[in-house]
Parts: C-alpha cells; sequence; structure tokens
C-alpha cells in the first residue's frame, strides 16, 4: 500500500511529532552538553584573561553544531528537527508551522532539555553548571541581550531560507543549520556563551539550580532574533526575492 495512501488524524500526526521532537531534543542536548563537558573537563586551563582558550571554544561550538546536524537531519521528516522555541517561533511566523503545533513543541523541549541536562549531571564528573550560559566579565546585561538577539537571527533565517523554502537542496538543509549553529558558537560563545535557545540555557540552571539575575535574556534575545528573522522573511517573501536572482533552482 502507498505510505501516502491513509492519512492519520490530526492528534495522532501531532502526538508522533512531538515524540520525535522530544527524542530530538534530548539527544541533540545530551552529546552538545556531554560534548561541551569534556571540552572544559580535558582543558579546565583558561587563557590570561579567565576566559575559555580558543582551542576548547572551538570543541564547544563544533559539539552544538554537529549534534544539531546529525539530529536535525535524521529527526527532519518526523518533526521537523527544531529543538529550540525560538526557531519554533520563526516558523511559526513564517508560515511553515502552524501555532498548534509550534504550541505543542515548547513543553515537549522544555521537558526533553531538562532531561538532558539530568542525566549529564548523572553520569559525568563535575556539575553540570560548566556548561550554562554566562556573560564575560565585560559584557553588560544590553551587550549579552543583542548579541543572543543577532546570534540567534542568522540560525532561525538559514531554517527559514534552507528548510521553509521549498527548493532543491532542502534535503541538505540540515548541513547549512548545523554550520549556523557553530558559527554563532564561534562568534559568541566566549561573550554570552552562545545559547540561541531558551531551554538550552534553562535547562541547567534547573538540574544544578543557579540562575543569574540576567537569564531573562536567553529568553528575549533569542524570541526577538527570531522575530527580526521572521519580519526580514516576510520581507522577501512580499518582493517576490526568488526573482531577484532567477535560475537557482535550474
Amino acid at each position: 500500500e502507498p505510505r501516502n495512501a491513509y492519512r492519520q488524524p490530526a492528534w495522532r500526526n501531532h502526538f508522533v511529532a512531538c515524540t520525535g521532537e522530544f527524542v530530538g531534543t534530548f539527544l541533540f542536548l545530551l552529546f552538545a552538553f556531554l560534548g561541551h563537558s569534556t571540552a572544559v573537563y580535558q582543558a579546565p586551563a583558561t587563557g590570561p584573561n579567565g576566559l575559555h582558550t580558543n582551542e576548547t571554544l572551538m570543541y564547544i561550538a563544533l559539539s552544538y553544531g554537529f549534534s544539531l546536524l546529525v539530529n536535525a537531519w535524521t529527526m527532519y521528516r518526523v518533526s521537523g528537527g527544531l529543538f529550540n522555541p525560538a526557531v519554533t517561533l520563526g516558523l511559526v511566523l513564517g508560515g511553515g508551522l502552524s501555532a498548534v503545533r509550534g504550541l505543542l513543541f515548547f513543553p515537549v523541549q522544555l521537558l526533553a532539555a531538562i532531561s538532558a541536562a539530568a542525566v549529564v549531571e548523572a553520569l559525568i564528573p563535575g556539575s553540570i553548571r560548566q556548561v550554562q550560559t554566562t556573560l564575560a566579565p565585560e559584557v553588560n546585561v544590553a551587550q549579552g541581550l543583542f548579541l543572543e538577539m543577532f546570534l540567534t537571527s542568522l540560525l532561525v533565517f538559514t531554517v527559514l531560507m534552507l528548510a521553509a523554502e521549498k527548493w532543491r537542496a532542502t534535503f541538505v538543509a540540515p548541513v547549512g543549520i548545523g554550520i549556523a549553529l557553530f558559527i554563532a558558537e564561534l562568534a559568541g560563545a566566549v561573550y554570552t556563551g552562545a545559547s540561541l535557545n531558551p531551554v538550552r540555557s534553562f535547562a541547567p540552571c534547573v538540574v544544578s539550580p543557579n540562575f543569574q539575575s540576567y537569564h531573562w535574556i536567553y529568553w528575549v534575545g533569542p524570541l526577538l532574533g527570531a522575530l527580526l528573522s521572521g519580519s526580514y522573511y516576510h520581507f522577501v517573501k512580499f518582493f517576490n526575492f526568488w526573482q531577484a536572482n532567477p535560475g537557482q533552482d535550474s
């Protein structure tokens, strides 16, 4: 029987998508947190300014970027492979995801992130606090907020243009999305921890309670980044961006 011959009820599709989003978010953050912890455990020494060395930051960026790439590619056909409330908001604003599905995904992503942080806390030496996102000593709250906004806007716009826009290279969209997170981590990790994902910052603080007074920037910044990218996406769609540089899909 053809795979698409039978249409499942909407509730069943939502359920399957939510299970995929839970598993994907859990695995993405499990391996990202493990990689981050490994980098810190293997290279506890810091640079002259008291921050992580470039080698440690590179290892951390690779851990998050490649974990997202693999898990987004794995779960792309099940849930879309979002794993992030900011990306979810961006897709809802861009019309690539229903508001109902977006609302269902948020608690799933939150629970999966906390579960991943709890497993890492239980399995390896040290505390999950070592993967918490914090501001560098010379970075103020306003700077951190806008850094998170712009870093997240790159990730969300990449998702919108490579995955929400259906074109001949959509099947490799997770590669570009993973690289976008990798670049954002390289650019911002030393200043803000490069969260780009509210649940990524929230989960370690829940498992090993230690909320900074500025924790809110890791929610507001990424969500503002999603609004920024969603707005520009609608702008270029309104003006038929595919006609500005024709022939790209031929």
